[in-house]
C-alpha cells in the first residue's frame, strides 16, 4: 500500500536499519560500517530493533557511545517505525539470509531507497541488477555505498528510480490477485 513520503533534513542523510539484534540480520556490518564512517559527520545512522542477543546489544551501545552519528533506539512500535523509515533518505538492510524482508516492502512504498546485502530474498524483491546491493558482510562496501549515496545526486536517484518501479509490485492489489491465483490453482489439484 502506497505511504507518505514525509520531509526529509538537508543537513545529513539520514539511513536507518530495521533489525533487531541477532546474527542473521549482522547487525556488525553496521556497526563495522558505522565506525568505518565516523569521519563523515554528514551520514547518520539511526538502527531500530529489540536486543534479542546480549552480546549484540553490548556492542551495539557501544558502538552509539563512540560514534555519535549511529543511534541505536531499540525496538519501536510499528507505526513509530514506519514513521522512522518514512523520515530516512535511505533504508539499510545488512542481513545474511531472508526470504523477503517486509521492511524492504515499507521503505520501497514510502518512496525511501534501499542499500541492502546482495542475497537471495532482496534481490527477488529489489532485482538482481538493482544497484545498491552490497556483498553480504561487507562493511566497506557498506559504507562506500552510504557515502556515494550522499555525494552523488545521480546514484541516489537511480536508487530511488528503481524502487519507485518496483513499488507496484507490492500493492494490496498485487498481492490480493497473487494470493487469490494460488488459491484457484490449488482448486485444480485432485
Amino acid at each position: 500500500t502506497p505511504r507518505r513520503t514525509l520531509p526529509k533534513t538537508s543537513r545529513c542523510v539520514r539511513a536507518v536499519m530495521v533489525g533487531h539484534l541477532r546474527d542473521e540480520k549482522s547487525p556488525r556490518t553496521l556497526f563495522e560500517a558505522a565506525a568505518l564512517l565516523s569521519q563523515h559527520p554528514d551520514i547518520g545512522i539511526e538502527h531500530i530493533g529489540a536486543e534479542l542477543d546480549p552480546v549484540l546489544a553490548t556492542l551495539a551501545h557501544q558502538t552509539a557511545a563512540q560514534f555519535p552519528h549511529y543511534q541505536f533506539t531499540g525496538a519501536l512500535s510499528y507505526p513509530r517505525t514506519r514513521h522512522q523509515i518514512q523520515r530516512a533518505h535511505v533504508l539499510v538492510h545488512t542481513s545474511v539470509m531472508e526470504g523477503g524482508a517486509h521492511v524492504l516492502m515499507e521503505a520501497i512504498c514510502s518512496g525511501v531507497p534501499v542499500i541492502a546485502s546482495r542475497i537471495a530474498g532482496n534481490m527477488g524483491m529489489l532485482g538482481a541488477d538493482y544497484a545498491g546491493l552490497f556483498p553480504v558482510g561487507d562493511a566497506r562496501a557498506l559504507a562506500d555505498m552510504l557515502i556515494r549515496f550522499r555525494r552523488d545526486v545521480e546514484f541516489a536517484s537511480l536508487l530511488t528510480a528503481q524502487c519507485a518501479a518496483r513499488a507496484p509490485l507490492f500493492s494490496a492489489e498485487k498481492e490480493s490477485k497473487g494470493l487469490l491465483t494460488i488459491l484457484n490453482s490449488l482448486k485444480e489439484i485432485p
